[in-house]
Formats: C-alpha cells, sequence, structure tokens
C-alpha cells in the first residue's frame, strides 16, 4: 500500500450528479483518483466535474440503458483509460403503499437500483478484469431489514445486495473484488425528501437509537472511499450495524409489529399515499424517463 493507493486510479461512478455520488466523488478526487461520473443529470455531472482537482469526466448516461452504458464505458475506455474501480452508486427512491403504487413507478425504482447496477458490472467487468479492480456496490440498510411504505427500494436493494454476493463468487478467480456498502441514513436530498412525509419520518425516528441517525454525506463518502482504498468487501455505516447481520431474522417480526400498531396513525389522520420519487434525483430521473418514452413513440 502507498500513501496515497488512489492516485491516478480510474474510477467510476454511477448516480455522482448528487448526493453520495458528488460527495464521493469530491472525496475520491481529494484521494488523486481520476474519476468518471456518470448519470442523466449532463448540467450537474459538468459543474462536478470542473469543480474537482483531478481529471474527471462525465459522461450522461440512464444506467437502465445497456447499450448506453457499453458506450458509455468504451468512452471512458478512450478517454481515460481503464478502470480499476467501479462504484454502483444510482439510486432512487419512492414510498407509499403498494397496494396503490404505479406499477411503472415501481418498476422503475427495481430497474434503476438493481437492473442498473447489474448492467453497470456488466458494461465494465471487462476492464476490472483487465485491472484485477474492484466493484463496490452501494445498498443500504433496507438490504438488512425492510421496512413497509419502502417496497421497491426495499426489494431493489436487497436483490442489489444478493447480486453482488453472486458477482463476488464469480470473479473471485479473476483478481476481481466486489464489496458492498450498507449505508444507513445521510443527508441527502432524497432523505430530505422523504422525511417531508410523516410516515416515512415516523419509520426513522422509531428505529433504535444510532440507526435512525442522520449521518453527513461527506462522511459517508469517506468511509465509501476508505473501502474503495481497501478494496474491502463489507463496509457498514455506522460500523456497528455489521452487528445487525446475524441477527437478521429477527428484523421482520418485530418491524411488523411495530406498523400493526403504529402505521394507521402515522400520518396523521390522512390516507397513506405514494410520494412520488424522492427528491431532486428522483424528479431528474422521471424527467429522463419520460424524455426516453417520448423518444421510443
Amino acid at each position: 500500500m502507498t500513501a496515497n493507493p488512489l492516485r491516478d486510479r480510474i474510477v467510476v461512478i454511477t448516480g455522482a450528479a448528487r448526493g453520495l455520488g458528488a460527495a464521493l466523488a469530491r472525496e475520491l478526487a481529494r484521494r488523486g483518483a481520476r474519476l468518471a461520473l456518470l448519470g442523466h443529470e449532463g448540467p450537474e455531472l459538468d459543474v462536478l466535474a470542473a469543480s474537482l482537482p483531478t481529471t474527471a469526466l462525465a459522461v450522461e448516461v440512464d444506467v437502465t440503458d445497456s447499450s448506453a452504458l457499453d458506450e458509455a464505458a468504451g468512452h471512458v475506455r478512450g478517454r481515460l483509460g481503464r478502470p480499476s474501480a467501479v462504484v454502483a452508486n444510482a439510486g432512487i427512491a419512492e414510498g407509499g403503499p403498494f397496494a396503490t403504487s404505479d406499477p411503472a413507478s415501481w418498476r422503475r425504482v427495481i430497474d434503476v437500483n438493481l437492473t442498473g447496477s447489474a448492467h453497470t458490472a456488466r458494461a465494465f467487468l471487462p476492464d476490472l478484469t483487465a485491472t484485477a479492480g474492484y466493484f463496490l456496490q452501494v445498498a443500504s440498510l433496507a438490504s438488512l431489514g425492510a421496512t413497509p411504505m419502502m417496497s421497491a427500494y426495499c426489494a431493489s436493494k436487497a436483490g442489489a445486495e444478493a447480486f453482488a454476493h453472486t458477482l463476488q463468487a464469480e470473479v473471485a478467480h479473476e483478481g476481481v473484488a466486489v464489496g458492498v456498502a450498507y449505508p444507513a441514513w445521510a443527508d441527502t436530498d432524497m432523505i430530505r425528501a422523504a422525511e417531508g412525509f410523516p410516515a416515512l419520518h415516523n419509520l426513522r425516528v422509531r428505529m433504535p437509537p444510532g440507526v435512525r441517525t442522520i449521518h453527513p454525506a461527506d462522511a459517508v463518502a469517506v468511509r465509501l472511499a476508505r473501502a474503495v482504498e481497501r478494496r474491502s468487501t463489507a463496509v457498514y455505516i455506522p460500523a456497528w450495524l455489521r452487528l445487525v447481520q446475524p441477527l437478521r431474522w429477527a428484523l421482520p417480526p418485530v418491524v411488523l409489529r411495530l406498523a400493526r400498531h403504529d402505521l394507521p396513525r402515522w400520518d396523521t389522520g390522512h390516507p397513506l399515499s405514494a410520494t412520488g420519487r424522492l427528491g431532486a434525483g428522483g424528479r431528474a430521473d422521471r424527467a429522463a424517463a419520460a424524455q426516453d418514452d417520448g423518444r421510443q413513440r
């Protein structure tokens, strides 16, 4: 290990325009990495790339479009070289009861968070194999224990965790390392938007002390960057969340008991309803998906 193991290394980050992706980009750049910033918010990516102290390439792409991701991987390869690390960070969320959720919107969360991660891995695996690189899947606290009102998000993040574990076993003999990140609550526009809905706010504050804390995005990014440096198999934020792993089996009955008692009164007397895709990133995803639909018609 050198003093700066990421210096001049090429790292790809999806969902880099805002939130954890942007915070991680700034932290990795501080450590000397050269970055490929992927997402469908082109102007925001350009601004971020221009603000970083190291070389950064902004690539506008939707992670649910496998052909476009293949082109993006070729563009990164041609402009920067082969990446030695890829962080599958792109994600969106929507809250509300499953029974009244919009099927297309529900499926979009799955497509971005799970299928988009798989597309990302598929596009960049040739590079990671050539560089004996590292793939970090950003999962979530939701991967460890599902909660009501977040069915698509929890299902997608649990699926992303399972995908990463499967990929880890498949590519280890090729020298490629795969890790899973389990961040709890981070101060991003998605979480701030969720806090505006009483049911989602109460789901968080009724969690045990420590779990319910909202952590600064920059602090989470430091832990993620360290995981990239160390090629970590798993990173928990906060670190003590690793203690939850052997107790996962006990979480569903606890959540069920809590929800059965409290869910009917959490929305201050109003019917529980869909939140729509949360935060500025969710709105940008909705706009990009609508634009894609328009082009296909």
